[in-house]
């Protein structure tokens, strides 16, 4: 059960696999086209955004919405909307009535009967993925209300502060229990305004209240989760002394020293994905390496895995489904770690474009390692069962991506998926083990798109002559570069002997010909491109 695994890792507890919760707030819009104006204004739209990410994630948990002006524009203040962004609060209630003159929020204040529509709808379509309520944090909350003079406040007038923070924390607490009755199982603060302040103005002006706030959810029989944004590293630990279930922080905070600070407090921790650089503005393979660092960090008690704070709303999905990947499936992440580590040491590409030109078909498995991965060991056997039918004219491979030259030769053939099945450089198999019927076709129609080559008997040979300096050697590793980027089967033969260059007529190394045909070169390395259009002529 999805949630469970959730419900495990806020409890603190050890847990099979990473929690997963991504924060999607106005990128749920995108997912269904909606722009954000739009998307937060309707409880339906919400509730489509959010299935559909559900859908393409797989989540544990989900927030219905991430949006921190809600409590604000149900109290007073004014807004300014944006399309792919939440809206921004840009008029302060207090600049225009006393604390005293503001009422509070219920069912239908504001957005919050389309929030709770959306929790209801989509609490009826996935009812094992946990929602996730958020609530605008007291700090936060007063500062949407009175502006930066809280700031000031907090010197010249502090119990004015303390008031405002009384009547925000009423009002989390209002949403919060709205949240629940409607069908949130977790609860979390977002407080990302904390990060501007110190320890001290911390505990003075906030613990108290976010303390009262996490009993109150407890009694409410729900998980709670303390989230901030932001350079708030020098709060963690206050953050956890006011008792939330979970701490949840983003890229600004190294996770290993969150991680140190809550297992002192004995209480679950989550993040941090990078959100610009990575989700956003990355690649796949970003994500998962990103994704692979948070949990190798994060170990396997108490962690959950999740963006450093609301999605961008353009974030490509693949990215999000490619950290899904990770999360839910062991083996692709120990493919991901094993990929990951052979591309760092890769700087080129191989040129494979002209691959499978030889007389014999080739068989090419990428896999893990079939000694070690249950798909890879039955897909080579399904290979290695085969060839022998066709007498001699396929060869088969296994390429293992935890070698370097295998990575290489992956991308040159544009794998992306392990195991895989390429015939004659072609992708033919992906991450499915064909029925030996279906193999022996495609390797026949393969055969009998090059049958010409087949009936060709005699073979050829490339000669390459060289002698003991480094003109020599640097032309026969063109040789052995241009038969791997061809997938050649020509033979080559090197020969050292200086009778030998006598024998064919040749006054200086290296030099390279051919039996049946002439003299290719002499006393000049060639490149691996021309030796390749020399190996398709031989056969």
């Amino acid at each position: 059960m999805a949630k469970q695994i959730l419900f495990d890792a806020l409890q603190n507890k050890a847990t099979e696999r990473p929690a997963w919760v991504p924060f999607v707030g106005c990128h749920g819009g995108a997912l269904i086209g909606k722009d954000a104006t739009t998307y937060l204004r309707s409880g339906e739209l919400m509730a489509q955004g959010v299935t559909e990410a559900i859908r393409r994630y797989q989540p544990d948990g989900i927030p219905v919405t991430f949006d921190l002006q809600i409590e604000a524009e149900a109290l007073g203040c004014e807004l300014q909307w944006a399309p792919e962004n939440p809206p921004a609060v840009v008029r302060h209630v207090l600049s225009e009535r006393p604390l005293k003159d503001l009422g509070f929020i219920d069912q239908n204040s504001g957005r919050i009967p389309e929030v709770l529509k959306a929790i209801r709808l989509v609490k009826s379509k996935a009812p094992d993925v946990a929602l996730y309520g958020l609530v605008t944090g007291p700090f936060t909350l007063s500062l949407h209300l009175r502006g930066t003079d809280i700031f000031t406040d907090m010197f010249d007038n502090p119990g004015a502060v303390k008031e405002i923070m009384a009547y925000a924390t009423e009002v989390s607490k209002q949403m919060a229990r709205l949240y629940i009755e409607a069908g949130c199982e977790v609860i979390a603060i977002v407080d990302p305004m904390t990060s501007q302040i110190s320890p001290e103005a911390f505990r003075e002006f906030v613990s108290p209240f976010a303390t009262e706030f996490f009993r109150e959810v407890r009694k409410w029989n729900a998980f709670s989760s303390f989230f901030v944004c932001g350079h708030a590293q020098r709060n963690i630990q206050a953050m956890c002394e006011t008792g939330p279930d979970n701490i949840s922080i983003d890229e600004n905070i190294p996770l290993d020293y969150v991680k140190q600070v809550c297992q002192q407090y004995r209480i679950s921790f989550g993040g941090n994905l990078q959100l610009t650089v990575v989700l956003l503005m990355g690649s796949e393979d970003d994500a998962r390496r990103n994704a692979l660092e948070c949990i190798d960090i994060g170990g396997n008690t108490g962690f959950i895995l999740a963006p450093g704070c609301d999605l961008p709303y353009a974030v490509p999905p693949r990215n999000l489904e490619a950290v899904a990947e990770i999360v839910h499936d062991p083996y692709k992440r120990q493919v991901a770690r094993e990929l990951l580590a052979k591309k760092k040491e890769i700087i080129g590409r191989m040129d494979l474009a002209d691959y499978g030109q030889a007389d014999k078909v080739i068989v090419d498995v990428i896999t893990l390692d079939s000694e070690g991965c249950a798909p890879c060991q039955y897909m080579v056997e399904a290979v290695k069962s085969i060839v022998p039918l066709f007498n001699g004219l396929v060869i088969w491979r296994e390429h293992k991506i935890k070698e370097k030259e295998s990575v290489e030769f992956m991308m040159g053939l544009m794998v992306r998926n392990i195991p895989t099945i390429c015939i004659d450089g072609k992708i033919k198999f992906v991450s499915t083990i064909p029925s030996r019927q279906e193999l022996i076709q495609a390797i026949q129609d393969r055969i009998n798109e090059k049958f010409y080559l087949k009936l060709r008997q005699s073979r050829n040979q490339l000669l390459v002559l060289t002698s003991d300096d480094e003109k020599s050697e640097q032309t026969w590793a063109n040789v052995q570069h241009a038969i791997k980027e061809l997938g050649s089967t020509v033979e080559v033969v090197r020969l050292t002997d200086p009778k030998e260059l006598e024998r064919y007529g040749v006054n200086s190394a290296p030099a390279v010909l051919t039996v049946r045909e002439r003299l290719k070169s002499v006393g000049r390395v060639p490149s691996v491109e021309v030796i390749k259009e020399w190996l398709k002529d031989l056969g």
